[in-house]
Parts: C-alpha cells; structure tokens; sequence
C-alpha cells in the first residue's frame, strides 16, 4: 500500500496514538499533511486513520487484537501495514511488541505508559488559548525523532547481523569475539553462544554474558564473588592481571585486554579455576 499525500483524523485532544500515526505517516512520505477534525469529509481523497470505522480505527466493539491479547490502536494498524518494509519483517516484529504495543494498549485500556504520558502533555492547557493544531503539529515533530530513532536502531541491528553470525561461526567454547562493538543479541538470541567479547567504548575490552532466551538471565554469569568488587579484588582473586571491572549484577566484565577479558570467561567455563 502507497501511503497519500493527504490524511485524516479526529480533532481535539490528541494522543499518543494519533500523534505516532502521524509521524510514522510523515516518515513513509516527508510531504504528508494531516487534516484534523470531528467527521471525515464526504468523498474525501486520502488516509483516514483513529476516525471513521476504516481499516485503521479501533473503535469498533469488533477491534483487531493481536494473538497476545493487546489490541490494536490506530499506530498499531498503520505498524502493522507499513513498519516491515522500514525495517524488515523480524525488527518490525520486535518493534511492535517493545514500542508499539505499550502505547496501544494505553489508548484502548488506559495502561500506564510514560511516552504517552509525555505526548499528553503537548495538549493546549484549559486556560489557555493555544492552537489546538500547532500543539499537535508539535507533539508530532516530537514524536517522529523518538519514532526515527528507533527505526534506525533497528536499521543498525540488521546491518550488525552478518558481522555477528561471522563471529559466530568462528566461535570456540561459545566465546564470541567481534571486532568492534554491534548490536549481537538479535543475532545470538536463539544460538548456544555463552559470552561476546568486544572492544570497549570506554577503552580496553568487555566480556558480556549472553541471556537464555527463556529466563532473560546469564547462562553463565561472572563469579558471585566478583561482583562490584574493587579492582585490586578481582585481578588477586581470578589471578587475571588485568581485569578492572565486573558489574553487581555478574553479566558484564571489563580488562584491560582482549586476551584477559577472554580469560575471564574460561574462568567460568573452568568453575572457578585460574
């Protein structure tokens, strides 16, 4: 489907809902204008969208919902149609379910939720006379820089993929070492990879933990007696020279070298033995 030059929705208070179906409609079509108002006009040319009974409203008592239960606000419909083709089947998919369906579910259900709390807020104050439009208008550009911003974080997951699964394949012991800091875990999610190792943007190298895909946790994490330990600690107890960090919650370890940081896994995979 070609997303028109013109669209449709409901005037007065504006959402979340309303306010991310706009933006995500500028963003497949930088010259999409939006008409605001209390019934769609008889024959009009364009996408209607949160008004009207059309594919992309939600009203209806007979309202789409996913097979998890969330029902579908008008942004979720428009995700639905248009989000693969921005960032492919497996990230929209993902986008949907961490992104999208907070803010749907807020609209249908009145679930709390911080960003549409904050999208809210761009709403014309009772006492004052502001545009209810040029507040809507600005709550948009607010919400397509959030909406672009993680379209391109899921743009750099998929460009990260082929360098991760290289890895992968070149992998020992389910150590991954990368070259360069990338986004891994889409790539790892359902792989037996244990740790990644990469070079550290504060400087040196990090060993992380990879997460089982059912419990969200470590399949290995750093040793209990590691965690948030002082330096001088951690190199005397793992005999790793130079080991400098390792966070309270046991999934992260930085050194000063590649070869310790790798050291530092083998430490696990040994039990405990230097």
């Amino acid at each position: 489907m070609q997303v028109p030059k013109n669209g449709f929705t409901h005037g007065g208070k504006f959402h979340a809902d309303d306010v991310f179906s706009t933006a995500l409609l500028r963003i497949l079509r930088p010259d999409f204008t939006v008409t605001r108002g209390f019934a769609v006009p008889e024959n009009f040319d364009g996408i209607v969208y949160d008004i009207g009974n059309g594919p992309f409203d939600h009203h209806a008592a007979d309202r789409a919902e996913r097979p998890n239960g969330i029902p579908y606000a008008a942004f979720g419909l428009l995700w639905k149609e248009f989000g693969a083709q921005l960032v492919g089947e497996n990230q929209a998919r993902l986008l949907d379910e961490n992104f999208v369906q907070p803010l749907d579910l807020n609209d249908n259900t009145g679930e709390s939720c911080l960003l549409a709390d904050a999208i809210g807020g761009f709403n014309p104050l009772w006492d004052q006379p502001q545009d209810p439009d040029a507040c809507f208008a600005r709550a948009v550009d607010f919400a397509q820089v959030i909406l672009e911003n993680n379209i391109e974080a899921a743009r750099a997951v998929n460009r990260a993929d082929a360098l991760v699964q290289k890895a992968y394949e070149e992998s020992r012991d389910g150590i991954v070492i990368l070259p360069c800091y990338a986004p891994w875990k889409n790539a790892l999610y359902r792989s037996d990879a244990l740790f990644v190792v990469y070079p550290s943007q504060r400087g040196g190298w990090s060993a992380q933990c990879v997460n089982d895909r059912l419990t969200k946790r470590p399949k290995k994490p750093f040793p209990m007696g590691w965690a948030g330990q002082p330096e001088e600690h951690l190199r005397k107890s793992s005999g790793i020279s130079t080991l400098r960090f390792c966070h309270a919650s046991r999934f992260l370890i930085t050194a000063e070298t590649k070869e310790d940081a790798i050291a530092a896994c083998y430490f696990v995979l040994r039990g405990g033995k230097k």
